[in-house]
C-alpha cells in the first residue's frame, strides 16, 4: 500500500464493521459469516476470484435491512418476511462494479435449496448463495454467552438436520470439513477475527486507487443515509456542498475530490445510532444526544482504520467540532482544525438547515444565512468559508439540489 492506494480487504471489513456496530448482539456478524465462507471455499479449493466474490458478498450481506432494529429482528430469527431486505441489498450491490459480481448470493442467500426448483449447485449463482446461507445460518445460531466449544457440537448437528431441506448435501459436506476443527470455532471467536481476514483473507493484495473508491459511493452513502428518509440524500448534499466551496476556495483538484469522498463518509458512524433517535420529532434528552455524539467518533474509527486515506478521516470525522473547541466528540480548536475540516463543518451545517427534519421543515435562506452568520461570530465556523458560501449561497444550493434530488428517486425506488 502506498499513500495513494488502499488495500480493498481493508475497506470492506471496515465498511463491514460499521454496519454491525449497531448493537453488540450484532457484533461482527457479517465479518464472521464472511470467515466461515472463506474457509468453506478453502476447503473446496475455489479459485481466487471466486472466494474473493463470496467473501465480498458475506461482508456486505445484510446492508438491504436499512434500519439497525431491522438488522437485530434478522439476527434473532424475529424477521418473518426475508425477501425484501435480500432483494435491496441486491440492489445495493449492483450500484458498484467492484461489488456487482456478489449481488446475486446476496439476494438468494436466504432461499433454501428445496425452493431452486431445478437448479444445480454447479451454478455459481446457487454455489454461492446456498454457501451464504449456511454461513449466515451458523453465525446466528451461535449464542453469544456460552464459550464456543462447549456449543459447537449442537450448532454442527442443527446445520446437519437441515441437509437436502434447506441446504445442499455437497454445501453440508464442505462445512462438515472445516467445522471439525476447533481451531476453525476459535479463530471465529476470536477478537483478532479482523486482522486474521486482513492478512490472511483472499483480498489482501488487492490495492485500489484511492480515486477507485468513487466507484463504491453510491453503495456506502445508501448504506449511510438510507435508514432514515429524513437523512436518505444528506451525505449527497454535503459532498456536493463542500465539492463546491472547496473549489472557489481554491483548493487543489486533488484535494478537491479527496474532500468531496469525505462528505459521502462523513456519518459512516450514524449506522450505530437507533433509527429511534434520528427520527424522533421532539428535542433530544442529554441521554439521546450523548449516543448522537459518538458518530463521529465511530466516523473516525472506521475510516482511520482503512489507512492510506491521508486527511479524509479528520476531514470526515471532526464536521461537528467548533474553532473554540466546544464541539464534539475530540474537542479540538483552531489549531487543529485544517481547512478541510472547517470546509466539511460548514458544509454539513448548510445541509443539515436546508433538509426537512422531523421536528421542523428545511428552512429559507435567510434563516439559514443567520444562523451561518452566528455560528461564526460564536467562533463556531470559519468565517471565510461561510462568507465564500454565503456569496455564492444559490450556485451551490442549486447544485446539491440537483443531486440530492437524483439520489432522493433511487431510495424511493428500493424502499416502494
Amino acid at each position: 500500500m502506498t499513500e495513494n492506494t488502499i488495500n480493498l480487504g481493508n475497506l470492506l471489513l471496515s465498511i463491514s464493521d460499521a454496519i454491525d456496530i449497531v448493537n453488540r448482539s450484532l457484533s461482527s456478524h457479517q465479518m464472521r459469516t464472511a470467515f466461515i465462507a472463506w474457509q468453506m471455499t478453502e476447503s473446496a479449493k475455489m479459485p481466487k476470484n471466486t472466494k474473493e466474490r463470496i467473501l465480498i458478498g458475506a461482508l456486505l450481506h445484510d446492508v438491504g435491512a436499512l434500519t439497525p432494529e431491522d438488522k437485530i429482528r434478522l439476527h434473532n430469527f424475529e424477521e418473518n418476511s426475508l425477501d425484501a431486505h435480500c432483494s435491496r441489498g441486491a440492489e445495493l450491490f449492483e450500484l458498484s462494479p467492484l461489488l456487482q459480481p456478489s449481488a446475486a448470493m446476496v439476494r438468494y442467500h436466504h432461499k433454501p435449496w428445496e425452493k431452486w426448483m431445478g437448479a444445480t449447485i454447479a451454478d455459481p449463482d446457487v454455489f454461492d448463495s446456498q454457501l451464504l446461507y449456511l454461513a449466515d445460518l451458523v453465525e446466528r445460531l451461535i449464542k453469544r454467552n456460552i464459550f464456543i466449544l462447549h456449543q459447537h457440537e449442537k450448532i454442527i448437528q442443527k446445520i446437519i438436520a437441515r441437509t437436502g431441506s434447506e441446504i445442499h448435501p455437497d454445501i453440508v459436506d464442505l462445512f462438515v470439513n472445516v467445522s471439525k476443527r476447533e481451531e476453525f470455532w476459535l479463530d471465529l471467536l476470536s477478537p483478532r477475527l479482523f486482522s486474521l481476514l486482513l492478512h490472511h483473507g483472499p483480498c489482501k493484495k488487492t490495492e485500489l486507487e484511492i480515486m477507485e473508491i468513487f466507484s463504491i459511493v453510491p453503495f456506502v452513502r445508501s448504506i449511510i443515509d438510507f435508514k432514515s428518509h429524513f437523512t436518505a440524500t444528506h451525505s449527497t448534499g454535503v459532498a456536493e456542498c463542500a465539492y463546491h466551496v472547496a473549489k472557489l476556495f481554491g483548493l487543489t483538484d486533488k484535494t478537491i475530490s479527496r474532500l468531496k469522498l469525505a462528505g459521502y463518509f462523513h456519518d459512516i458512524g450514524k449506522l450505530a445510532v437507533p433509527n429511534a433517535i434520528l427520527d424522533k420529532p421532539d428535542k433530544l434528552t442529554k441521554t439521546e444526544f450523548a449516543i448522537i455524539k459518538q458518530h463521529t467518533y465511530f466516523t473516525y474509527s472506521v475510516l482511520s482504520t482503512i489507512g492510506g486515506l491521508g486527511d479524509i478521516p479528520e476531514w470526515a470525522a471532526f464536521h461537528h467540532e467548533k474553532l473554540d473547541g466546544s464541539g464534539y466528540p475530540f474537542h479540538v480548536d483552531r489549531t487543529k482544525i485544517n481547512t478541510g475540516s472547517r470546509i466539511m463543518a460548514v458544509a454539513d451545517v448548510f445541509t443539515a438547515l436546508a433538509e426537512d427534519r422531523p421536528y421542523r421543515s428545511g428552512m429559507q435562506r435567510s434563516e439559514i444565512a443567520k444562523i451561518l452568520a452566528n455560528m461564526a461570530k460564536d467562533q463556531g465556523l470559519d468565517k471565510r468559508i461561510v462568507e465564500l458560501l454565503l456569496d455564492n449561497f444559490e450556485d451551490i444550493r442549486e447544485n446539491v439540489r440537483e443531486q440530492q434530488a437524483l439520489v432522493h428517486a433511487e431510495y424511493n425506488k428500493l424502499v416502494s
